[in-house]
């Protein structure tokens, strides 16, 4: 789990991955060796992924951005569809989604003639699918990598179940919502 200072860390390190020990540790008022055995640690659980440049997309000529509900052939829980999309350089993410589609991918190319080449020739490349639905942005208003920090379970805390979130923000005091653990062991 996560404690609180491995929370203001998450949380120093999202807004600029390229913030010193130092400076961490000046915030946290710890020694910079322990943020970096802190830091070093949560790589290694794979709380922390990867850093990366975040780069405009207009500066490269990449404006459009569009989301593709791609329908595969694929059966059951077969992702290789979508594992072969995911190795296209425009696509940035691809999702395996519960509907009558099968895949969620965004994709970033230069112009509407480039979306038309990505989807006849790359995406068609691949046996599985069978169609594709796609919506293409207009504006983006808010767009973030950033995850909730504050909003994951404390170290040595159980995590909140959708119901215990929802009497809670209901304001619902006489309502008792046991884990399932709780409830099988009466």
């Amino acid at each position: 789990m996560i404690d609180t200072i491995d929370r203001e860390i998450l949380k120093m390190l999202q807004q600029n991955a390229r913030v010193s020990n130092a400076e961490i540790a000046r915030q946290v008022r710890m020694a910079p060796s322990a943020i970096l055995e802190r830091i070093r640690k949560l790589e290694a659980r794979g709380v922390i992924q990867g850093y990366e440049a975040r780069i405009d997309p207009e500066a490269l000529g990449l404006s459009l951005l569009a989301y593709i509900f791609v329908r595969t052939t694929d059966i059951g829980g077969e992702l290789l569809t979508g594992e072969e999309l995911a190795r296209i350089e425009e696509v940035q993410e691809v999702h395996h989604i519960a509907g009558e589609d099968c895949f969620l991918v965004k994709a970033r190319v230069r112009d509407a003639r480039s979306l038309g080449r990505l989807l006849r020739e790359r995406f068609t490349r691949h046996g599985g699918v069978v169609s594709t639905r796609t919506t293409i942005v207009l504006e983006t208003l808010h767009e973030t990598t950033r995850l909730p920090i504050d909003g994951a379970p404390e170290e040595g805390q159980p995590a909140e179940t959708p119901a215990a979130a929802a009497a809670a923000e209901a304001g619902d005091a006489d309502l008792l919502v046991l884990p399932a653990e709780a409830i099988h062991e009466r």
